[in-house]
């Protein structure tokens, strides 16, 4: 039976397997969907492990809630293509709320355990068979679990980032819960490394110094200054630069005066609700930070797999 693209592309859009993998598996099955389907279902193990030394930076975030807890995890996929696919992100959040009720320290010891929706099977199995079915090399990357009085979560980009923002507060309510959503808004936008100055180690402001020091002391114009000039003007960069990484100091961005700050606005959220509110901690999540991504020319991989 003559295996068309139009069969090859049904086949995709039901597995989101390679196109070469659908291919294949329709030709082997005789153009059968069903046996198709079966056929990349049980070479997972085989794909799995020629995938391994691939790049897998793109994918998704999921964030699983119950109560004052929240986990939220990435797991990663080689194309955006897969990281749409629905089976795909039905996976993601399966492994959310499995880190949510798991106890493991890291994501080997998650991948042990039994899949909270099948039993049978450990989680690292499961995504074997998604890496059979899908086509592509898949990793659970990372999760972080949080635990507090109030906890949110909020997914920007259909899930490239990731945020949870905890706090302790005595009242816990809607309007509590949408001034922490709006702060989780604010980190996935400004990308803050610390709540506030507090958690600033020494060692990151003797760092920061340093460069600044550097920096001063290459410009010509500026090395001149005297050395007490230049020393403020060291302690005042910092100063803008804690302003930029602290997370309650930084400009709300929905702040109507473009003035008033995270910290201000969470006192002021306090006030209106009479809360106790403190904003603890937040993670934040993006897909393949700190990872190689590979340029790829899509379209003209689909024609040349199509023609080979």
């Amino acid at each position: 039976m003559a295996i068309t693209a139009s069969m090859v592309k049904e086949l995709r859009e039901m597995s989101g397997a390679g196109m070469m993998d659908c291919k294949k598996a329709l030709t082997e099955t005789n153009g059968d969907m069903d046996a198709a389907m079966e056929f990349l279902r049980k070479n997972g193990q085989a794909k799995a492990e020629k995938k391994a030394s691939r790049i897998a930076a793109e994918g998704v975030c999921r964030i699983a809630i119950d109560g004052n807890k929240a986990a939220v995890v990435e797991v990663n996929s080689e194309t955006d293509f897969v990281a749409k696919n629905e089976k795909f992100t039905t996976f993601v959040e399966a492994v959310a709320k499995q880190a949510l009720a798991s106890s493991a320290a890291d994501v080997e010891a998650l991948l042990a355990e039994p899949y909270i929706e099948d039993a049978s099977k450990t989680v690292n199995d499961v995504l074997v068979e998604k890496i059979a079915t899908i086509g592509e090399k898949l990793s659970v990357r990372r999760f972080e679990k949080v635990e507090a009085d109030v906890v949110v979560g909020y997914l920007h980009g259909g899930g490239r980032i990731g945020v949870i923002v905890a706090a302790d507060s005595d009242v816990k309510n809607e309007a509590v819960e949408e001034a922490l959503k709006n702060i989780a808004m604010q980190v996935a936008a400004l990308n803050p490394k610390y709540v506030s100055e507090e958690e600033v180690s020494e060692e990151y402001i003797a760092h920061e110094k340093e460069i600044l020091m550097a920096q001063i002391m290459n410009d010509p114009k500026e090395s001149q200054k005297p050395e007490k000039v230049i020393a403020g003007m060291v302690q005042g960069r910092i100063k803008k630069e804690l302003k930029e990484v602290c997370l309650l100091d930084q400009v709300y961005v929905k702040a109507e005066d473009g003035k008033q700050t995270v910290g201000q606005y969470v006192a002021q959220v306090a006030k209106e609700t009479g809360a106790n509110l403190k904003v603890s901690k937040f993670v934040r999540f993006e897909t393949g930070e700190g990872m190689e991504k590979k340029n790829e020319d899509f379209a003209a991989e689909v024609a040349a797999q199509m023609n080979a």
